[in-house]
């Protein structure tokens, strides 16, 4: 805001003022300001700076007895004094951020209903599918970027109904956090369509629609609703969808992904981090994407998602899309997904091995080919998990893998870390420590034998926050596959592993603002290239880039 524009907010003043989270100042008031907005008397007199500030607020979190309580200090903080929680978290970004997002958001989405304190966002219950223009006009703010869920599948802990607004609520804080995403300009959304979870139901605090889940064409009508009632009030936003069900989330992201600004974090999101780390962790064990045989134990949004762009990659990388796909062995509750089964949809088809390639397994392929069947027979020198199920990574697979390949590359990816597929430390063991792995839940580094291995968490906060300043610094009007592809890259140029084989897989958090940067600006340039945004100089971009990417300042 330039000084001939008058300010909006000039007017709110008194107690409504220090209400307001994204205006209040608190101690920091000056004493002009303080007589401006007729704020005397109404805070202690002495004035305290941000950093002041900062160092009391992290006093107070340090002494908050466990986890959850500490989310709740900082959810409380946020909706306080904006400026100052984010102050806090850039300040403290390794501690803060697994308490802020996964993993403890997990358990504060089935506390939701519990931990409760201050309205955030907007609800869309199904009861009031009809005034969905009424209720996002009572936001009285333009918006940049939405982050709506259902609530039905959250992380690995599945329906949590209305709980679920702790994702979005979560993710909007790290588009802020890491890519200096203003947040007055984001919007935390929960459709509200019901939850099939009987303990929310049951519980007498639960604060969500009580009844069971609308689905089918009642579910597809209400989504189709909100999609128009968005296009309708903020035309130009950034739309992510959060922690769908599978067999929703790619429906509805096909359906609406060129009729307006928009992306799945599950599939796309998660898809290309991992490709980013994926491709450091080849490079680091000495090997190339050509020489990859990839299991995937999970057949949901997340590991076809990744599935598909690890195979874009290879296809981009000169390999034939034939070949590429040959090397995938995708595993649902069934088993291996092949062609001889009448049981896959139209999302896993183009994922399924061919029964006559598999002629030469040591396996019965009439029954269900089974995940030890799998990695005996095909071998993989990458083993990824997105089930959700603690523990699927066995020791006998693990050791079964390590036999065939010298550096064995091994991502579980679940969130949160209570259902990771292996612990870290265990990988190692079980690899005598040549395991390259990669979490989705932090872990500490992990000592064998005097070597310490650091563990990188494949979290999609290094690519949805740079996606965001890149789409909205280069005013993208659609995502595309190869602005996915192009964060991937990215990623992969900022790994402190392509220097040094022993370092972690990707930049420590406290770099995140640096690193969101350099992805937003791949981005930009590739929603350039591909003409989904006005073509600019690369020097008109990297200040477009800058002055996007606001900082927690008074």
């Amino acid at each position: 805001m330039n000084s001939s524009t008058p300010d909006p907010t000039s007017g709110i003043t008194g107690i409504e003022r220090i209400e307001n989270p994204l205006l209040n100042k608190g101690t920091a008031f000056t004493d002009d300001e303080r007589s401006q907005y007729r704020l005397l008397g109404l805070l202690p007199p002495h004035l305290d700076s941000l950093q002041e500030q900062t160092d009391r607020s992290y006093e107070a979190f340090c002494d908050e007895p466990d986890d959850l309580d500490k989310h709740i200090f900082l959810r409380q903080l946020q909706d306080e004094n904006e400026t100052l929680f984010y102050r806090l978290l850039l300040d403290h970004v390794k501690e803060m951020m697994p308490l802020v997002y996964t993993p403890v958001v997990g358990l504060a989405c089935q506390k939701f209903s519990h931990i409760y304190r201050r309205a955030r966002g907007v609800f869309i219950a199904y009861p009031n599918r009809d005034s969905m223009d009424e209720i996002l006009a009572n936001v009285e703010r333009d918006i940049d970027v939405i982050v709506v869920t259902d609530g039905e599948r959250i992380l690995g802990l599945g329906d949590q109904g209305a709980g679920g607004m702790g994702i979005p609520i979560g993710k909007l804080s790290l588009y802020s956090l890491c890519g200096g995403i203003h947040p007055a300009r984001t919007l935390p959304v929960l459709l509200d369509l019901g939850t099939n979870n009987t303990e929310r139901l049951d519980d007498p605090r639960y604060i969500g629609w009580r009844y069971h889940r609308i689905k089918e064409a009642d579910y597809d009508n209400f989504v189709e609703q909100f999609v128009q009632a968005v296009i309708k009030r903020f035309p130009n936003v950034l739309l992510q969808w959060e922690d769908f069900a599978s067999v929703d989330a790619e429906r509805i992201l096909k359906k609406y992904r060129d009729r307006l600004c928009t992306f799945n974090d599950d599939i796309q999101g998660t898809a290309a981090v991992t490709t980013g780390t994926l491709l450091a962790a080849v490079e680091a064990a000495g090997g190339t994407l050509e020489d990859q045989r990839v299991v995937m134990l999970g057949a949901g949004s997340a590991g076809v998602g990744i599935s598909e762009q690890l195979i874009r990659t290879m296809v981009a990388d000169g390999m034939s899309e034939a070949e590429a796909r040959q090397r995938f062995y995708l595993i649902d509750i069934e088993g291996l997904l092949h062609d001889g089964r009448s049981d896959l949809d139209e999302v896993h088809r183009p994922l399924a091995q061919r029964l006559s390639d598999l002629q030469s397994w040591d396996v019965d392929t009439t029954q269900a080919i089974k995940f030890t069947d799998v990695v005996r027979n095909a071998q993989p020198t990458i083993l990824i998990g997105a089930t959700g199920q603690s523990g699927a990574f066995s020791e006998e697979i693990i050791r079964e893998m390590a036999r065939h390949t010298a550096r064995p590359i091994v991502f579980p990816l679940s969130n949160p870390s209570s259902r990771v597929e292996a612990t870290p430390e265990d990988l190692l063991n079980w690899t005598d420590g040549a395991a390259v792995v990669a979490t989705g839940s932090p872990f500490d580094p992990v000592e064998y034998k005097g070597t310490t291995h650091p563990i990188a968490q494949c979290n999609n906060s290094y690519i949805f926050p740079a996606m965001g300043l890149g789409i909205l610094a280069s005013g993208a009007k659609r995502v595309t596959d190869g602005m996915f592809m192009a964060a991937a890259i990215a990623l992969k140029e900022t790994s402190p592993a392509l220097k040094d084989s022993n370092a972690s897989l990707l930049p420590p958090l406290k770099d995140i603002r640096n690193v969101t940067r350099h992805i937003g600006i791949a981005v930009a340039q590739q929603a350039q290239k591909e003409g989904v945004a006005v073509e600019t100089s690369p020097e008109e971009l990297e200040k477009r880039i800058d002055e996007t990417m606001w900082v927690p300042e008074y």
